[in-house]
């Protein structure tokens, strides 16, 4: 595998971690929003 192929699958795997933290970090606001509301009601 040349360095250039490392690097685009380096990139590509660092894309679809940050995706996946951004995902993460809304299903907990979500949950967070969500036992607020239950809470307050």
């Amino acid at each position: 595998m040349t360095p250039e192929e490392q690097k685009l699958i380096q990139e590509r795997q660092r894309a679809r971690a940050r995706v996946m933290a951004l995902v993460l970090g809304a299903l907990a606001i979500l949950f967070f929003a969500i036992t607020i509301a239950k809470m307050s009601n």
